[in-house]
């Protein structure tokens, strides 16, 4: 039986696209991307993965509880029995509700070496603080912005003559890569939580 991912994102979907090359590569051995749910109608994301012929939903949240939004969503996610849920660019909180109804099954790529930088405009972030390294980090997701266990990052040196723009890209070229190690580490089972650290098996 192949490992079910459901991607959430409210945008362009350039991780979920890395994602969805690596399944189909082989890179995530037997998986699939089950499900693309949007926030946001008009999403480019949603457009690639009907390009892919992934199945899609678009949920908007506007005006919405955000419990009330994520209950649809987690809905959504169990008609798809999904075994993952990976946020690819999702521009939203989670409710407790929904991180409790999948514990430790729920990953997050940040643009900075959390805990860092955490929130929007980390690249941005980063450059003003000065800092001589940034990078990414995925994570399992808990009720705390961008706070969850750690289970892969990638560093990326500043240079003097970056722009939010080229640290971004920079950035972007890492995420690509470790969400599909992450993702994979995750599905086959090779990692445990203790306390806050994700140990690799």
């Amino acid at each position: 039986m192949k490992k079910r991912i459901g991607v959430l994102l409210s945008g362009r979907g350039s991780n979920f696209e890395a994602l969805a090359e690596s399944v189909a590569a082989g890179r995530i051995p037997n998986a699939e991307i089950a499900i693309v749910i949007s926030n946001r109608e008009g999403a480019p994301g949603i457009d690639r993965a009907k390009s892919r012929s992934i199945s899609t939903r678009v949920i908007p949240s506007k005006g919405l509880e955000r419990e009330a939004y994520d209950r649809q969503v987690a809905a959504v996610l169990d008609e798809n029995k999904v075994d993952l849920v990976c946020l690819a660019g999702y521009m939203r909180l989670l409710s407790p509700y929904f991180v409790a109804k999948f514990p430790n099954r729920i990953l997050n790529i940040h643009p900075s070496l959390l805990p860092s930088f955490p929130g929007l405009e980390a690249q941005r972030q980063a450059l003003e603080y000065g800092v001589k390294f940034a990078g990414c980090t995925v994570h399992f997701v808990d009720e705390n912005l961008d706070a969850g266990p750690i289970i892969v990052q990638a560093v990326v040196p500043v240079m003097d003559d970056d722009t939010e723009a080229t640290l971004s890209e920079r950035i972007l070229k890492e995420e690509h890569r470790i969400y599909s190690e992450a993702v994979r580490i995750v599905l086959e089972g090779k990692c445990k939580i203790v306390g806050r650290r994700v140990l690799k098996s």
